[in-house]
């Protein structure tokens, strides 16, 4: 019996991206879904700012952003008429450290459609029509046999259920999925056609009435296509009736200015209810759990398909690790001890955003602007309580006297404006030059790819740039040597070298006081930061603290030039599938 690395059970958002980056890795991974064919849904309006930032480093954003749309203004109705619009981005704009500064509009069918043809260039295909109905952990746990319900058995070192709501693998491994389901919070929804010329393509509208609601936004990519959510009709007894064809238009008819025929298509109508639940635990031995089968959550902010691909991007590059055995496979306790509580907290987030958009649209003028705030763009996502993040040479804690002493949030001011990040926080981007090439670039354009990154700035930091290099350079570690614009670059030559020619990117990292000159050109001065392959921030530590470096590598890598084996050698620390790994 042949062997698969990981098997991706779901290929949806998140299944997809993380076949994309186990497969760019050089994995052994398939990927099977239940349904007989592609699905065509367009439930998810977009990845957000920070699933961008994602996409981009699988290589596929720019199509994205070519496929879809800006978010639209929301214009706001009362009795047919309109009485608001608002742009809840227009006080937005992108930043030296987040070029994304608002999501994208494109039906989840196309944002599949291009995960799939991106992994189809590692020669990695959706296997259609194959629903898991058996796992079973090997004596020793060395991989996992997986029973399909055509008859088959086949093995694989791991198994991700990425396979939704109603996941198959969460069933099979008996892990509780806690929460509750409000039935009285109903929403119909579906992909319609309107007559051409029928509403501005150009905003996102909404009728909230006393009775009802109707919300319509255009499909990008279509010409006449439209996102149609709304109220149901209800029975005599006030019980939500299913959605079809003729009710959207009776719908339509009652709550806006157009007449039902304007309706001529509609189809993949579905009812939604608001579902919020968490599954106990995001790991069973070889098995993994994430997005929608790990968690589901309100609507509102739109982060259920996002926070499914911020699952991925964390699991890939651990499996990854540990497969190209870099890495013991206690680095994938991690996945559980970061995820899970961001998936709490989104449960929370969303629950308050649904709460808040309730109560908005009961008065003329409010609408599903209430449920944007910074929070939903994901990118104040971070990981600082991770044993990742914990126990290593870091900014100062709170309490302790220093004036750099973390905020309320637990962030470091610097300069009197941003906050410095901290071990565990989204690693800021900022533009550059290629030292070599003079052409523009940006910090996250470097970090892009599988692997992890050793940031130098200033002199101090050339000698353990160079030993990084000597050690880790084959397991998956690239350097980077951040010249100040003024800087002689003639002394070094590491693998990439950028010219921060306008000091964003230290100003990013909090570096430029390294030597109290603000120019971190002293003999000796510089600071060195390691970026996680998520984008997520390692370690800053003084460029005289290498000890401080090589602990933390060791952590993710462990021991320089990392004995082939580490993954199959470590196997027996898991216990079997129905027990805690801890």
């Amino acid at each position: 019996m042949g062997m698969t690395d990981v098997l991706v059970v779901g290929a949806g958002p998140t299944g997809l991206v993380l076949a994309c980056d186990l497969a760019r890795r050089g994995a052994a991974v398939r990927i099977v879904d239940r349904s007989p064919a592609t699905p065509r849904t367009s439930r998810a309006k977009g990845p957000n700012a920070r699933s961008l930032e994602i996409l981009d480093d699988l290589g596929v954003a720019e199509e994205v952003l070519a496929a879809g749309s800006a978010p639209l203004p929301m214009l706001k109705y009362r009795d047919r008429l309109p009485v608001a619009e608002t742009d809840p981005w227009a006080d937005s704009s992108p930043s030296p450290d987040a070029p994304y500064d608002r999501g994208r509009l494109i039906a989840q069918w196309r944002l599949e459609e291009i995960l799939r043809d991106r992994l189809a260039r590692y020669g990695v295909r959706v296997e259609l029509g194959r629903e898991a109905t058996g796992l079973g952990e090997a004596p020793g746990g060395r991989h996992v046999d997986v029973t399909f319900a055509e008859g088959r058995t086949e093995r694989a070192r791991y198994v991700v259920g990425c396979d939704g709501a109603h996941s198959s693998v969460r069933k099979l491994l008996g892990i509780g999925f806690e929460g509750a389901t409000a039935e009285d919070q109903v929403m119909v929804c579906g992909d319609v056609d309107l007559a051409d010329g029928a509403l501005d393509r150009t905003r996102w509208h909404q009728w909230f009435d006393e009775d009802g609601a109707v919300m319509l936004c255009p499909i990008p990519g279509t010409r006449t296509g439209w996102w149609f959510q709304a109220g149901p009709e209800r029975d005599g007894r006030s019980r939500p009736l299913a959605p079809t064809a003729d009710g959207f238009r009776r719908l339509l008819a009652r709550h806006t200015a157009l007449p039902g025929r304007a309706l001529t298509r509609a189809e993949l109508l579905s009812t939604y209810r608001v579902n919020v639940r968490m599954a106990d635990r995001f790991r069973a031995g070889r098995v993994f759990l994430a997005g929608d089968a790990a968690h589901v959550h309100a609507v509102a902010g739109g982060l259920g398909m996002n926070t499914g691909i911020q699952d991925a991007f964390n699991l890939g590059w651990k499996l990854g690790l540990v497969l190209a055995g870099h890495a013991g496979p206690e680095l994938l306790d991690t996945y559980e001890e970061e995820r899970l509580p961001v998936a709490a907290r989104t449960l929370d987030l969303t629950s308050e955003r649904l709460r808040a958009t309730l109560e908005a649209i009961r008065r003329p003028g409010g609408g599903l602007d209430a449920a944007i705030t910074p929070d939903t763009t994901g990118l104040g996502v971070g990981y600082r309580w991770s044993s990742l993040a914990r126990g290593l040479a870091e900014a100062p804690q709170a309490g302790d006297g220093s004036p750099d002493a973390p905020d309320a949030e637990g962030r470091v001011a610097r300069d009197g404006d941003r906050p410095a990040p901290q071990s565990g926080d989204r690693a800021p981007d900022a533009p550059c030059v290629d030292a070599v090439t003079g052409a523009r670039t940006r910090l996250h354009r470097v970090f892009a790819g599988p692997r992890t990154t050793v940031l130098g700035f200033g002199p101090g930091s050339a000698a353990v740039l160079l030993e990084v290099a000597a050690a880790y350079g084959d397991a998956g570690v690239r350097t980077c040597r951040v010249y100040a614009a003024h800087e002689d670059r003639a002394t070094f030559g590491p693998e990439a070298a950028v010219v921060d020619d306008e000091g964003h990117a230290a100003a990013a990292y909090g570096t430029k006081a390294s030597d109290g000159t603000g120019t971190g050109t002293g003999t000796g001065t510089g600071t060195v930061v390691i970026v996680r392959p998520d984008h997520h921030l390692g370690l800053s530590a003084p460029a005289a603290d290498a000890r401080s470096v090589r602990a933390y590598l060791r952590r993710l890598h462990g021991g320089p030039r990392s004995a082939e084996g580490a993954e199959e050698g470590s196997a027996d620390r898991f216990s079997g599938i129905g027990g805690r790994h801890r």
